[in-house]
C-alpha cells in the first residue's frame, strides 16, 4: 500500500484553506447527525513519527462540540498491569459510546509492528494479532460502529528534515525521542513492516486511508473529506443487516435439555461434606499454582432462575483467596454499557493473569433474554453466536481458561423453589415479578438455550451442564470440573 501509494494532485494553497474550512463546518454538522443517529465513530491516526498526526487531530476537532468526542493517546508499550490482560483489552476499553467520536493518536498498530520488529512477537504471534484485529474491527462495524483508519505518510528525507528542525531549538528538541531517530535511520525496514501491516489489516469494512502528510493543511483536508464521506456512507448503511457468518470453530455435541436426566443425580449429606472438603482443599492449592504460573481463569454461570447458581458460586469462592478472584453479578446493562458494543462490558471485567473472574450471568444474555425480550434485533442475536465464539477463542488464545456452566432444573422444581421463596419472608427478596414472567416463557427459553448450547459449545470453551435438582450434587460436580480443568491447564503450562 505505502510502496504503491500515488499522491493525489494537491490544490493551490488558498483552495486548500477554503476547503478545510468547509470540511470543518461540515464535520461539526455531521457530529450532530451522528449524535441523533446514535452512531459511534472510532478514528485511528497512525503514521511516521513527526508526520504531524497530533497537529492534524487538533485541526480536525477544531469546530466539534467537545462534549461528544474524546482523544485517546495510546502508548506503544503496555503497562505491567496491561500486559497481564488480553492484548486487545486496553484498546477496547476506550471504544466510544453511541453518538460520540473517539480519536486515537495511535492505536493497536504501533504495539504490533514494534513487537514484530524487536522480536517480542514471533511471526506466529503476529499472525494471531492480525486475526484478532481484523475480527475485532469486523465485530465493531457489524455492531454499528464506523471505523476510520488514517496512515500519515512522509518520505525519509522529509522526516529527517522535520526532526532536524525540532532538534535545532531548545524549546522543541525535547519532542524528538531516540525512537524517532531510530525509525528514520531504519526507514526502509520500517516501510516494509508498516506496508505489511496495512495490507494485512485493510478490509472493506475498515479500510486504510493513506494520507500525503508533507503539508499539514493538505493532510488535514484529506482526513476531513475522507471522514465526512465515511460518515455519509455510514448514515446510509444504518439499519442494514450485517451478514451472519458461518461457524468455523470445532463444536462439541451437546444434548438437548429435555434429554438430560435429572433423576438419581443426588448425593447424601455425609458424602457431600467429605467431598466438598476435599475438592475445596484441592482448589485452594490450585489457586496458588495458577497465580504463580500466571494463568487467568474465567468461570461463567448461566441457568434457570432458582437453579442454585449463587450457592454453587459460593462453594467455588469458599476455596479461593479473596485477593485473587472477583464475582461479577451481571444484570441489565447500565446506560453507558448499553451505548457501546455489547461485549465491551465483559472485556472491561476480564481477569489479570493468575486471577479468577466468576460471572453470574454472562455475554450469553445476548442470545437468551435480549433475544426473547426484543432488546436486540434478530440479526443481532443471530450474529452473536459467532461473535461470542470469536471472543472466547481470543481469550483462550491469550492463555485464559474458560469454564462454562449451565445450571439445569425442571419446571416443577423451579415452581417449588419460587413458591418457597414467595412464602418465606427472609427469602422474598430473591423472587420478583420478572421471575414469574420469565417462567411463563419456559418453552421459548428452553429453545433458545438449546440453540445456544449447540452453537457455542466449542472445543476450546465447552459447556458443562450441572444437574441441580439436588443442589449438593451440582456443587460437587462444578468443583470437580473446575479442579480437573485447572489441573489440566497447569500441566499444559509446565
Amino acid at each position: 500500500m505505502l510502496k504503491s501509494f500515488a499522491k493525489a494532485a494537491r490544490p493551490e494553497k488558498e483552495e486548500v484553506k477554503a476547503r478545510v474550512r468547509q470540511a470543518q463546518e461540515l464535520l461539526a454538522a455531521n457530529q450532530m447527525k451522528i449524535k441523533e443517529a446514535k452512531l459511534p465513530v472510532m478514528v485511528m491516526f497512525e503514521g511516521w513519527n513527526a508526520a504531524g498526526k497530533g497537529s492534524a487531530i487538533a485541526r480536525v476537532i477544531k469546530d466539534m462540540d467537545p462534549r461528544f468526542f474524546e482523544v485517546a493517546t495510546m502508548d506503544a508499550v503496555p503497562t505491567p498491569d496491561e500486559k497481564r490482560r488480553p492484548f486487545l483489552s486496553r484498546y477496547l476499553k476506550e471504544i466510544p459510546e453511541e453518538g460520540k467520536f473517539k480519536f486515537f493518536d495511535t492505536c493497536w498498530m504501533e504495539e504490533v509492528t514494534d513487537g514484530l520488529y524487536t522480536g517480542e512477537l514471533t511471526p506466529e504471534m503476529y499472525e494471531k494479532r492480525i486475526d484478532s484485529i481484523n475480527t475485532t474491527e469486523r465485530q465493531l462495524t457489524d455492531n454499528g460502529y464506523l471505523v476510520m483508519k488514517f496512515f500519515f505518510h512522509i518520505s525519509k528525507k522529509e522526516q529527517k528534515e522535520r526532526l532536524d528542525v525540532l532538534q535545532s531549538s531548545k524549546d522543541t528538541a525535547w519532542r524528538v525521542k531516540e525512537e524517532d531517530l531510530w525509525e528514520n535511520r531504519h526507514y526502509d525496514e520500517c516501510l516494509d513492516l508498516y506496508d505489511k501491516f496495512l495490507k494485512d489489516t485493510n478490509r472493506s469494512n475498515a479500510p486504510w486511508y493513506i494520507i500525503d502528510a508533507k503539508d499539514l493543511n493538505w493532510a488535514t483536508l484529506q482526513v476531513l473529506e475522507f471522514l465526512n464521506k465515511g460518515i455519509e456512507t455510514a448514515m446510509k448503511n444504518r439499519g442494514v443487516a450485517a451478514p451472519i457468518l458461518q461457524n468455523i470453530f470445532p463444536l462439541k455435541k451437546m444434548p438437548l435439555l429435555s434429554e438430560i436426566s435429572l433423576a438419581d443425580k443426588t448425593v447424601d449429606e455425609e458424602t457431600y461434606k467429605k467431598e466438598l472438603k476435599e475438592l475445596q482443599g484441592r482448589l485452594s492449592e490450585l489457586h496458588n499454582v495458577i497465580y504463580r504460573k500466571k494463568i487467568p481463569v474465567v468461570i461463567a454461570y448461566e441457568g434457570w432462575d432458582a437453579a442454585g447458581k449463587g450457592g454453587n458460586i459460593r462453594r467455588i469462592t469458599g476455596a479461593l483467596d479473596p485477593r485473587g478472584y472477583i464475582v461479577h453479578p451481571i444484570a441489565s446493562p447500565e446506560p453507558h454499557e448499553k451505548a457501546r458494543f455489547y461485549l465491551w462490558r465483559f472485556w472491561t471485567r476480564l481477569p489479570k493473569t493468575g486471577h479468577i473472574a466468576i460471572f453470574d450471568r454472562t455475554w450469553y444474555g445476548r442470545v437468551m433474554v435480549e433475544r426473547l425480550e426484543g432488546f436486540c434485533s434478530e440479526n443481532d442475536w443471530q450474529r452473536a453466536y459467532n461473535e461470542i465464539n470469536e471472543f472466547e477463542k481470543e481469550l483462550t488464545d491469550e492463555g485464559t481458561v474458560i469454564i462454562k456452566f449451565w445450571v439445569q432444573i425442571d419446571s416443577e422444581t423451579q415452581l417449588q423453589r419460587f413458591t418457597d421463596r414467595q412464602n418465606t419472608p427472609e427469602k422474598q427478596w430473591k423472587i420478583t415479578e420478572e421471575d414469574w414472567r420469565n417462567r411463563e416463557k419456559w418453552d421459548q427459553y428452553e429453545g433458545a438455550v438449546n440453540e445456544m448450547l449447540q452453537k457455542t459449545s466449542t472445543a476450546f470453551a465447552p459447556w458443562h451442564v450441572l444437574e441441580s435438582v439436588d443442589k449438593r450434587y451440582a456443587r460437587l460436580k462444578a468443583l470437580r470440573i473446575v479442579v480437573e480443568t485447572l489441573e489440566k491447564a497447569v500441566k499444559e503450562k509446565e
